[in-house]
């Protein structure tokens, strides 16, 4: 104001001036007067200018490059505050909106921007929604039937599209490509965590067709999408598609180049089926049809994996069957005093170390033999007692011959030479062959028969399974046994458990009340009085495999008499119904002393999931359940652990064609 009346006063008194003059020297007045308008112009028009862009430079520090002020708005800076502003989602070039307009609050110095909050809110709402289709496919089956309700009342207010998704990872790309293009002043920071999530994700393209072929089934399994042929057709088209992209892709990296394009095609496609189908209740019971449909589908094949499961671990495979058949024919074209073994006067030695091992698989009682000389510290202090059954017991005591256990002594017996384990001194042995068992075992229509595969196997059928209970009596002379079954691999030296103080315990056990289903009322029947009323359901179990016995103590308390007691009273199978384990807790009860759990790891036969360093560090492994390591069906991971003992390089081995 006061510039400006200021110069109007001056240009009053030189035209003043001026005439009194009286009109002398007119042309240099003249030259005068147009640089007084030019500086008056300049004070007026151009200072202020450059006085108010000074003043705007101080408040904004605006990056010089423009290229610059488009990408980083990280870098953008209030009066001098350097908080960083938030990053908005660059918009792609088809679908260009007009530009967003912030308005800064000098009060709380916090930007704002009705066009932002607009958009943003459009942002959340559609990263909100949830498709149904994909929330009931991705939980889980349970939570999805238990959290139904829920679902569906959310539902109504939701898309069934995940366009806001896709379109995210489209807008990180985008800007990864852009911020690689100008990559010189170094990457952009993005603080945004959602904005990251795809990228750590493998397997999210994958996903993603996966998923869309679960809601093209639905689509096509609706009445109303079926009565248009044409998205029919096209939808059918495109499950094709997407199904030969996939094919056996567990990661985004196995997908084909085509993939990308496969997606958004389905998606199209999907798209247009939303249009046609607008009723979520319809979609959501169908997805329910399709659900109980799946579980169903599942139970079944699991019944038939485990009853296949079952039946490979009954069968012997024609390698297993060739070894016993060669090495018997072997074994009788030797002379009499070739078919014996050296140091049959240890024997009986009380003071050495005496396994128990009774099998009728050759190669798997090889392999607890080799495991055991190879670690053992003093090979000539082991002796080994094998007992088998009739038919291999020539192949049995041939392998020994051609593959002597080093310095170790080893006796091979038949069962048939216990002639005192005869039906009526055993109960078990009467049992085993009464009418009632092989009916119970073989006639499965029978409707006194078990639904269980597991109580199908010959084992529960044979002596060899019980013949731990007469210990005393196959060894008169020894007073201490270590037990081992035919599918171990020792791993370290045993010596250890032979001068075990058991404290006046019989049986000397690795305890597996780890697990509850480990414990007593998972192998004996508590509803019986017999059994509630002496045993404890919650008491620890324990494993067979690697057991020590004292027999000195087992004569003492006469351990096979309450054996036979317990066989009477469960000649119905009331009790327990099969097995070895059920008599062993209910005999040994109170009279079993606990081991390290080093000695003894269980589990490799079955569980896929053991802790390979218990593995490592334990004396002896045990392959317990169906999946033995000489069966196609063993847990490969463990396979190594027992075919290292084994010698494929064996004449016998190579002819039956036995290979890791």
């Amino acid at each position: 104001m006061s510039i400006h009346s200021t110069s109007v006063a001056e240009q009053d008194g030189a035209t003043h001036a001026l005439l009194l003059n009286g009109g002398g020297g007119a042309g240099a007045s003249t030259m005068n007067t147009r640089k007084l308008v030019l500086v008056l112009l300049c004070i007026t028009v151009i200072a202020p200018i450059v006085l108010f862009t000074d003043r705007f430079s101080t408040t904004f520090n605006v990056s010089p490059s423009k290229h610059e002020f488009v990408e980083d708005l990280t870098a953008f800076t209030v009066g001098g505050d350097s908080s960083h502003l938030n990053l908005l989602p660059q918009e792609s070039s088809t679908s260009l909106k007009e530009p967003i307009r912030v308005v800064y609050s000098q009060a709380s110095r916090e930007h704002k921007s009705a066009r932002v909050l607009s958009a943003t809110n459009e942002a959340v709402d559609q990263s909100q929604t949830v498709n149904t289709i994909r929330q009931v496919t991705d939980l889980n089956l349970s939570q999805t039937v238990t959290n139904y309700n829920d679902e569906v009342k959310a539902s109504d207010h939701q898309n069934f599209d995940n366009d806001s998704r896709i379109m995210e990872t489209n807008l990180i790309q985008e800007s990864a490509q852009i911020s690689g293009k100008s990559g010189k002043r170094g990457p952009t920071k993005i603080n945004n965590e959602k904005q990251t999530e795809p990228t750590a994700m493998p397997d999210a393209r994958v996903r993603e067709l996966k998923d869309q072929l679960v809601r093209a089934r639905v689509y096509l399994s609706l009445p109303t999408a079926r009565n248009n042929p044409n998205f029919i057709r096209e939808l059918r088209l495109r499950v094709k598609e997407v199904t030969r992209a996939l094919s056996d892709a567990t990661k985004d990296s196995d997908l084909p180049k085509n993939a990308y394009e496969r997606l958004k095609g389905m998606e199209q496609t999907l798209a247009k089926g939303r249009e046609i189908q607008d009723d979520c209740a319809a979609v959501v019971k169908k997805l329910r049809a399709m659900l109980h449909s799946t579980e169903e589908q599942l139970r079944v094949h699991k019944k038939q994996a485990l009853f296949l499961t079952q039946l490979t671990a009954k069968t012997l495979p024609k390698g297993l069957h060739c070894l016993p058949l060669r090495l018997t024919n072997e074994y009788y074209t030797l002379n009499s005093s070739q078919q014996q073994f050296p140091n049959q006067e240890k024997l009986e030695d009380p003071q050495l170390i005496h396994y128990a091992l009774f099998s009728d698989n050759v190669l798997a009682a090889a392999v607890v033999v080799n495991s055991t000389i190879t670690h053992a510290k003093h090979p000539s202090n082991h002796v080994f007692h094998i007992v088998t059954d009739r038919l291999n017991y020539a192949a049995m005591r041939m392998w020994f011959i051609v593959n002597p256990p080093g310095k170790a002594s080893i006796q091979v017996q038949s069962i048939e030479e216990f002639t005192w384990l005869n039906s009526s001194y055993s109960p078990v042995l009467n049992q085993l062959g009464s009418q009632s068992m092989i009916d119970y075992y073989f006639r499965t229509h029978r409707a006194n028969s078990d639904s269980n595969l597991k109580f199908r196997n010959p084992k529960y059928l044979s002596i060899l399974n019980h013949l731990r209970f007469y210990l005393p009596e196959i060894f008169p002379k020894l007073k201490k046994v270590l037990f081992l079954d035919d599918d171990i691999v020792v791993q370290n030296d045993l010596s250890g458990l032979w001068s075990l103080d058991l404290k006046g315990n019989v049986n000397g056990a690795v305890e597996t009340c780890g697990e509850t289903f480990h414990r007593f009322d998972r192998y004996l029947n508590f509803s019986n009085p017999l059994i509630s009323k002496n045993f404890d359901p919650h008491a620890c179990g324990w494993a067979y495999g690697m057991n020590v016995f004292d027999l000195e103590e087992w004569r003492r308390q006469n351990i096979t008499e309450v054996y036979h007691t317990w066989q009477n009273l469960n000649h119905d199978r009331q009790l327990w119904k099969l097995g070895t384990l059920p008599p062993g807790l209910i005999t040994f009860w109170k009279r079993t002393y606990a081991l390290d759990q080093r000695w003894h790891v269980l589990g490799l036969g079955y569980n896929p999931h053991v802790n390979l360093r218990d593995i490592e560090r334990a004396a002896v492994i045990h392959y317990n359940g169906n999946m033995k390591p000489w069966l196609e069906i063993g847990i490969q991971k463990y396979r190594n652990y027992w075919t290292k003992y084994v010698d494929y390089d064996n004449v016998y081995l190579r002819e039956c064609n036995i290979n890791p």
